[in-house]
């Protein structure tokens, strides 16, 4: 029971992190299909740092340095999205998907020229990080802690302040609902934005450092983040834009995503005889069915997906 709690709130903690992001993107008004990218990115990002981070470091200086590194490689990876829809008001939905299929290649590409710049006879997408991965975890009685689970805690905390209680977050979201408006007193619509996509970045970069080191100590860059990005995304309508209920969505989903780590170890589901990619594909079933009896009664952001012309009223 203690490893489904652990695997549950370490995924819940990624599809959480995600879902904030593009909580933050669309009630800006665009919407952010290139989680998924992003997220390898992040990634990517932090995975490096793991690799060539200097031995001997205290857990402290590798958690931030990790953290730091896959944060800024989220946030400029979402630039890209920012500037086609921005600047160019290209469709947004064209650019996520290109950057979710850049994503994957991009990272598998730059993997392998560094795995064969330093040896030759390898020419692998893998990553490792198995003393490094050390330092997030602390074992608490059986429970083997992660501090991505408090780094995820505190990006909910403070995204509900930020969203709620604070001038931007409000201003973000009138944006996000009629950016004529609030254009018309005095906010400038377009670094709103571009504020919301750029947040996006960074807490889709940290959701991927969390998925990649959830349960393995190397990761495979070519088999990208497994559609964690999109099922993001369903956490995110399911949760109607708002962070507590995004929280708790995100909980759900990660129960099922848990159920395939720990299934053989519950006699009950086990005696069932299921195999294995049954469980592994419950959480995008469960996706589909919550969507389908939710999606009619989800209120997205009036404005998200259209391009800010200034000059329209």
């Amino acid at each position: 029971m203690l490893l489904l709690i652990q695997y549950t709130l370490i995924f819940a903690s990624v599809l959480l992190l995600v879902a904030l992001g593009g909580c933050f993107s669309e009630h800006s008004g665009v919407i952010n299909i290139g989680l998924e990218g992003i997220m390898v990115m992040g990634a990517l990002g932090g995975a490096l740092m793991m690799k060539y981070i200097p031995a001997g470091l205290p857990a402290i200086a590798i958690i931030l340095l990790v953290i730091l590194a896959s944060a800024l490689a989220g946030l400029v990876y979402s630039l890209l999205l920012a500037v086609a829809a921005i600047n160019f008001k290209a469709d947004q939905t064209l650019v996520g998907t290109a950057m979710n299929l850049l994503g994957t290649a991009a990272a598998t590409v730059m993997v392998r020229a560094i795995n064969s710049a330093e040896n030759a006879d390898n020419v692998s997408s893998s990553i490792q990080y198995i003393e490094q991965k050390k330092a997030f975890l602390v074992n608490i009685g059986g429970f083997e802690f992660n501090w991505f689970m408090l780094v995820a805690a505190v990006a909910l905390a403070v995204s509900y302040v930020v969203l709620y209680k604070t001038r931007f977050g409000l201003r973000l979201q009138a944006c996000g609902e009629h950016p004529q408006a609030a254009d018309s007193v005095g906010i400038n619509v377009y670094k709103m934005r571009y504020a919301g996509v750029l947040i996006s970045g960074v807490l889709g970069g940290l959701g991927g450092i969390v998925y990649i080191t959830a349960g393995v100590s190397e990761w495979k860059f070519e088999n990208g983040v497994a559609g964690f990005g999109f099922l993001a995304l369903a956490v995110m309508i399911f949760g109607q834009w708002k962070p507590i209920r995004i929280a708790l969505a995100a909980l759900l989903f990660g129960l099922f995503r848990a159920l395939s780590n720990v299934y053989s170890g519950f006699d009950f589901l086990a005696s069932l005889q299921i195999p294995g990619s049954v469980y592994n594909m419950l959480p995008y079933i469960i996706s589909l069915i919550v969507l389908t009896f939710t999606s009619s009664k989800s209120r997205a952001p009036k404005a998200e997906g259209i391009p800010y012309d200034k000059g329209q009223r």
